[in-house]
């Protein structure tokens, strides 16, 4: 019996699920804590759900519906049973509350044909830029960097105009209206930069859209809306609480300059600007996001209290041990795999 069909899209299924319950927490998080208390969540779920209709269908009819980022991947012919691991690890760890990422955890599965079969030589490719997981392991790492960075250079400059001020002064009903429209602007542009990088990582299951009938792709639409919705109703679930330690996230001021921070950081290494990787090579946006908000709170720390305090760089550090934990399962796994499938 050819179990490639149920395989195909039980994976599909799974890896919504565990990609909406991860990745998309790391994106509308602020967006959904600073918003939970006076904005019903159906509300929140139609303004996301529209941007990822958006999405969805421009890339569906443009025939590119992973936004080329599946473009060096060799989409397989015949799923085997193995193909289910990676979204089901995805799914327990990402209940345990921990934030890992998907592009490591799925996308390398599909690079088995170009991982080599001993394991000395495997272990070479994770260092290897050359090769599709060096590549996006290497991309991935730059991404924390420059956002670790740069967020610690942006909070320092502008902590005393904006979040001091933020944590001074609660917002008006005056000024709600301007950062009410300001912030959902900014999240709308954030997420639609995600879902240009992220949706490879779940219809790489359905082949990247290749072939997929006009029925298939309602079905899968349906599927990803119902399940953004369930997020929405759970308010984001255990992984949301990275969000919301973090200093004055629920104010809807400072969640507006998180998104517009992360937006850009995601639009730089979408087209490429700073000439470092192939724009099309998949990265971890997970790791962008641990990074932008290590910096943040760093930023506001030095120039709120001129010190880093244990708990901040305890909190730095833990945040990027969990990154680096599903980064290690990641790798491991697919190893595991290859090795398995011969």
């Amino acid at each position: 019996m050819d179990i490639s069909f149920i395989v195909m899209w039980l994976g599909f299924i799974l890896a919504s699920y565990s990609v909406v319950g991860n990745d998309v927490i790391q994106t509308l998080g602020t967006f959904l804590t600073s918003n939970e208390k006076r904005v019903k969540w159906w509300i929140l779920w139609a303004f996301a759900s529209v941007i990822l209709l958006y999405a969805l269908v421009g890339g569906y009819m443009a025939g590119d519906i992973d936004y080329g980022r599946l473009d060096k991947f060799d989409m397989p012919t015949t799923y085997n049973w193995y193909y289910l691991l990676p979204p089901l690890v995805l799914l327990s760890i990402t209940r345990s509350g921990i934030p890992v990422s998907t592009t490591f955890m799925i996308l390398t599965l599909f690079s088995l044909s170009s991982i080599p079969n001993d394991l000395p030589t495997m272990m070479s490719s994770v260092f290897d830029s050359g090769t599709k997981l060096g590549g996006m392991i290497q991309k991935s790492i730059m991404g924390y960097i420059i956002a670790f960075l740069s967020s610690i250079i942006i909070y320092v400059a502008i902590t005393r105009l904006t979040e001091k001020r933020f944590l001074d002064n609660p917002i008006t009903e005056n000024s709600r209206p301007f950062w009410t429209a300001a912030q959902w602007f900014t999240t709308g542009f954030l997420w639609f930069q995600w879902l240009t990088q992220d949706l490879a990582n779940i219809y790489i299951y359905l082949r990247g859209g290749e072939d997929l009938s006009i029925g298939g792709f309602i079905f899968s639409v349906v599927i990803l809306v119902g399940l953004l919705g369930y997020i929405f109703y759970q308010k984001g679930g255990a992984v949301q609480n990275v969000v919301r330690e973090k200093t004055n996230t629920a104010d809807i001021r400072s969640a507006t300059f998180v998104d517009l921070i992360y937006g850009i950081i995601l639009y730089i290494f979408k087209y490429n600007y700073l000439g470092l990787f192939e724009a099309k090579l998949p990265m971890s946006t997970t790791w962008v996001f641990i990074g932008l908000l290590a910096g943040r709170e760093i930023g506001i720390r030095l120039n709120l209290e001129k010190k880093l305090s244990s708990k901040v760089t305890r909190m730095v550090f833990a945040d990027l041990g969990k990154v680096f934990f599903g980064l290690l399962v990641s790798v491991v796994l697919v190893f595991i795999i290859k090795l398995l499938a011969g």
